[in-house]
């Protein structure tokens, strides 16, 4: 006989007012990439088959909430208590009368979930009474002693918690009837660990960004697709290293320059500048700055890729033609798409490069340069 599969519910907590976000209503109504923040978190969780899904809502919202909802299955709304725990609890009881196996607590103004972080909250149940997303700490901590630095703080102790939290619904329930209320928890893992439940730690993901500010919402009116340009063209001389790629190339000659005169990075670093208007490769490394002499050219194509991800940006795809009549490109292909992909930080099936000639036509066709030019498609998220 089968195990039946335990029965999974969803609180969303969108009880609040969201005033530092500068929106005409609470942030949770308000669009976020062309749909109420709330509604975005409430689809994944719909389309993973979650039911029923608890959203507490403020006071008086109803009707705010039922437009930005409309047509999920699987949506019941409650009002919200004067605090997050609050909203929680009540949301909690609703679900009471006919209790799932597991439950997932979310906040709403985190829009970006993903199906990959349910299924790995719901997989560390089946071990854990609870569980949570995380993210390492990148920067460096420290203790704040008044105006003044006090005793450093152990990052690799410490990690960013995201929500979904994840729980075995009666647990989490009975930890907040517990909970004595004399202060407001940070969150149902506080909960959770105050009542005696033990939490796992699963991976997060960096797109639950929770959105506190008006300029979270500025970034998302930006276009979901951008695409740029980039040509370069370099004069092969005698007594030069050949990189092309990312990769050294053996060759009689060499492409001379500031830099390594990598042709083929220098078209896709302008490629990405122009996706995100952000001027060409001579603004931000000159070259009558000696800073860049004889440097690497995979330093100036991550720092182009740095400045898509701060606009919110990533790597959609790569296109890449070396125009030359040597040396033969094909036997370097591979390993010059790795290179990229390693630097671009995207899947090598994003990379392509590709090369072709001028017939013996013009300066590439005598062979006293290569030339390069670039597509780059860059993706938001």
């Amino acid at each position: 006989m089968s195990v039946p599969s335990p029965s999974v519910a969803a609180v969303i907590v969108a009880a609040g007012q969201g005033l530092r976000a500068g929106q005409p209503l609470p942030k949770q109504f308000a669009l976020w990439r062309g749909k109420p923040v709330v509604r975005h978190s409430a689809e994944v969780l719909a389309a993973a088959g979650i039911a029923p899904i608890v959203v507490a809502i403020p006071d008086g919202a109803d009707t705010a909430a039922a437009a930005a909802l409309a047509g999920i299955p699987g949506v019941r709304l409650v009002t919200g208590g004067a605090t997050r725990q609050g909203s929680v609890r009540r949301a909690l009881e609703a679900l009471a009368k006919d209790a799932p196996d597991l439950v997932l607590i979310h906040d709403a103004a985190r829009p970006g979930l993903t199906a990959p972080v349910i299924a790995r909250l719901l997989a560390a149940l089946t071990q854990h009474p609870g569980a949570i997303p995380v993210l390492p700490v990148v920067d460096s901590l420290t203790q704040a002693d008044g105006p003044l630095m006090g005793e450093p703080a152990r990052r690799e102790e410490l990690r960013r918690v995201q929500t979904p939290q994840a729980f075995r619904f009666a647990g989490i329930l009975a930890a907040h009837r517990s909970w004595d209320g004399a202060i407001e928890a940070g969150d149902d893992a506080q909960v959770a660990r105050a009542a005696g439940l033990a939490v796992a730690l699963v991976d997060g993901d960096e797109a639950l960004h929770k959105l506190t500010f008006a300029s979270d919402f500025d970034a998302a009116a930006l276009p979901a697709l951008r695409v740029g340009t980039g040509y370069d063209v370099h004069r092969l001389a005698d007594g030069e290293e050949l990189w092309l790629c990312g990769i050294r190339i053996d060759h009689p000659r060499g492409l001379a320059g500031h830099s390594d005169a990598d042709v083929a990075i220098h078209a896709l670093v302008d490629a990405v500048l122009g996706a995100i208007a952000d001027g060409d490769i001579g603004s931000h490394f000159p070259p009558s700055d000696p800073q860049w002499k004889g440097a690497s050219s995979d330093r100036f194509l991550a720092h182009a890729v740095s400045l898509a991800a701060a606009q919110g940006y990533r790597i959609g795809n790569v296109d890449l033609t070396i125009i030359c009549e040597a040396p033969k490109i094909g036997p370097h292909r591979q390993a010059m798409r790795e290179r990229l992909a390693e630097v671009l930080g995207a899947p090598l099936a994003t990379i392509s490069v590709k090369a072709t000639t001028t017939e013996r036509l013009g300066f590439t066709g005598r062979g006293e340069g290569i030339a390069a030019q670039a597509v780059a498609t860059l993706v938001r998220g």
